[in-house]
C-alpha cells in the first residue's frame, strides 16, 4: 500500500540561510511516525514546509498527490492539519467556539456531524466540556493544548500534525496528551508527531526520524531506536551498557 504521506529532498531555507537539508520522510495509514531532535535542528521548520507554509523545493506527496503549488487551505481541505507548537488559540474566544471554528471548512462544505464530533472531543478531554464556556484565555497551558489537539480533531484530519505538544507541560498533562495520541490511532488517523521529549515520543510511535542541523541521519522503528547506544546517550540522557548494543537502521515497511 501507497503511504499516506511522502517526503522526498525536502529543503527549506529562511533568507539565504538552509534550514531544511535534503529531509525525506514517509507516513504511512494508521500509524505514528515521530520525528526527534534538539531544539534548532529543523523539526518545526520540516513541519511548516509540509504545510506549505514555508516556500520549499523537493516533493511532498499526499495520498498519492503532489501537493507542489498548492495553498495552505488546499491541503487543509485535503485532511492535513498541523497543531503549531504556539497553538494559536483565539483566547477572547470560548473554549467551545474555538472549537467549532475547527469545524468551520466541513460545515462550509455542507457537512454534518460537528456536533457528535463536539461530543467525541469532550469524551477525549472531560476538562474541555467543564471549560466549554470560559475563555480560551483562561486556560492553563495544559488545558490551552488540549484545546488546540480537540480543535484540529474537529476538522477530521487525515493526516494530524503535531508540533511539540509537550513543551511546557508538567509529566502527568504530557502522559494525558500523549494516551490521546496514542488512541487516536485506532481511529485511523495518521499523525507526525514533532518531539524534543524523545522517550515519550518513542514510547507511542511506531517509526521514527532523528532531525539533526536540517538531516535525517537515523531512523528505525521506535523500539529499534530506542535501543540505540547514540540515541540513548544523546535523547535519553542513558549510557549503553555494553558491546552488544548496536545501531539498527530499519527501512519503513511497505
Amino acid at each position: 500500500m501507497r503511504p499516506l504521506l511522502e517526503v522526498h529532498d525536502l529543503r527549506a531555507s529562511y533568507g539565504k540561510v538552509e534550514a531544511l537539508h535534503g529531509a525525506s520522510l514517509r507516513v504511512d495509514n494508521g500509524t505514528i511516525v515521530t520525528v526527534i531532535g534538539p531544539n534548532g535542528a529543523g523539526k518545526t521548520t520540516l513541519l511548516a514546509a509540509i504545510m506549505g507554509l514555508l516556500p520549499a523545493t523537493g516533493s511532498v506527496i499526499y495520498a498519492g498527490a503532489d501537493l507542489a503549488g498548492s495553498e495552505v487551505e488546499s491541503r487543509v481541505a485535503a485532511g492535513i492539519c498541523l497543531v503549531p507548537e504556539r497553538r494559536e488559540l483565539f483566547g477572547n474566544l470560548s473554549v467551545e467556539d474555538n472549537l467549532r471554528l475547527g469545524a468551520f471548512q466541513r460545515v462550509y462544505r455542507g457537512e454534518r456531524g460537528a456536533d457528535s464530533d463536539l461530543g467525541e472531543v469532550y469524551t477525549l478531554f472531560p476538562k474541555l466540556k467543564e471549560r466549554r464556556t470560559q475563555a480560551a484565555a483562561t486556560l492553563s497551558g495544559g488545558e490551552r493544548q488540549m484545546l488546540a489537539l480537540g480543535r484540529a480533531l474537529m476538522g477530521k484530519p487525515s493526516l494530524l500534525m503535531l508540533d511539540e505538544p509537550s513543551l511546557g507541560l508538567a509529566p502527568r498533562i504530557v502522559r494525558e496528551i500523549l494516551r490521546v495520541v496514542a488512541e487516536l490511532r485506532s481511529t485511523g488517523v495518521s499523525i507526525l508527531l514533532v518531539e524534543q521529549n524523545a522517550r515519550a515520543a518513542l514510547q507511542i510511535a511506531d517509526y521514527g526520524y532523528v532531525l539533526e542541523l536540517g538531516e535525517i541521519p537515523l531512523e528505525g522503528h521506535s523500539t529499534a531506536l530506542v535501543d540505540n547506544p547514540r540515541i540513548m546517550q544523546s535523547y535519553l540522557g542513558l549510557n549503553p551498557s555494553g558491546p552488544t548494543q548496536r545501531t539498527l537502521i530499519a527501512e519503513p515497511s511497505d
